[in-house]
């Protein structure tokens, strides 16, 4: 007995070969788990799932002035949770087409459409996988998404960009800064029903374990959620980067940096600042 829990104890606390594992869906898709991340979705106080509410409002105004939209700007909101983007921006006229694979957060986002009388097509499907005959004249990726992704599923993902951009048309993404990755800890802890009850309705235990990955300035949050019938484990990845870092990935997806900033709310470029945000565009 002692030996088995040794043995369990150990394999929860080694440290993965990088990208070796990707359990978004154990996040997004679970039941349990879905149901809290949309609740963290609707917290406008907070910024975890989403943004904070004054965040996204001044977020939308600065979309709206620096790409011009208004009637008929067609639109792609990658990782659109339930809708705080694609609504606002549908709002004022745009043709907003929103992606994602959380039911719970579709079916909220879809019935605020309906309450507010705006047509947004929500797309239920894991976005590396989108594939449409619409063109878009502007693509969004917000919330670091693009940081929880290996490099194959980045350079996929671009690809899938490209591909349903109108020429001209325009690409906002945002991401991790180095800066940011200096502040992590290499930590371990555990708790009963950590989080609250976050991850399952039934009694758990909850270990979390952060490994930093110097070399390649990655960082792995890895859960490992012990309950009385089963154990899973949850992989949470952040790729880390710089100006440079960030626009060589896009120049070797066939993309043109345009403007880097601090935020996709249009502040100005710090060297200092925990995130950096993109404008790029084809060739």
């Amino acid at each position: 007995m002692t030996q088995t829990l040794f043995r369990q104890l150990e394999r929860i606390n080694q440290r993965p070969k990088i990208f070796c594992r990707y359990t978004a869906a154990d996040l997004w898709t679970d039941p349990h788990t879905s149901k809290q991340m949309l609740a963290f979705h609707l917290n406008s106080e907070v910024d975890l799932s989403s943004r904070k509410l004054e965040f996204i409002e001044r977020s939308v105004e600065w979309l709206a002035a620096r790409f011009g939209i208004g009637s008929g700007t067609a639109i792609a909101d990658f990782g659109c949770g339930p809708g705080l983007y694609a609504q606002r921006l549908a709002n004022r006229g745009a043709c907003v087409t929103g992606i994602d694979f959380s039911v719970h957060s579709l079916n909220y986002a879809r019935e605020q459409a309906h309450k507010y009388g705006t047509e947004i097509e929500y797309v239920e499907t894991d976005y590396l996988e989108f594939s449409s005959t619409k063109r878009f004249d502007l693509i969004l990726l917000i919330m670091c998404d693009f940081c929880a992704l290996s490099p194959e599923q980045r350079q996929r993902l671009l690809w899938v960009f490209r591909t349903h951009l109108q020429p001209g048309g325009a690409v906002v993404l945002d991401a991790h800064s180095l800066q940011s990755f200096e502040q992590r800890e290499q930590v371990a802890s555990y708790a009963f029903n950590q989080l609250d009850g976050f991850w399952s309705a039934k009694a758990y235990y909850g270990f979390v374990n952060t490994f930093k990955y110097e070399a390649e300035k990655v960082v792995l949050d890895k859960y490992t959620l012990v309950t009385e019938d089963e154990t899973r484990e949850v992989y949470n990845w952040l790729q880390y980067f710089d100006r440079n870092s960030l626009s060589q990935e896009l120049e070797r997806a066939g993309f043109t940096t345009e403007e880097i900033l601090a935020d996709v709310a249009g502040a100005q470029y710090r060297d200092d600042a925990p995130e950096l945000a993109v404008v790029a565009r084809v060739g």
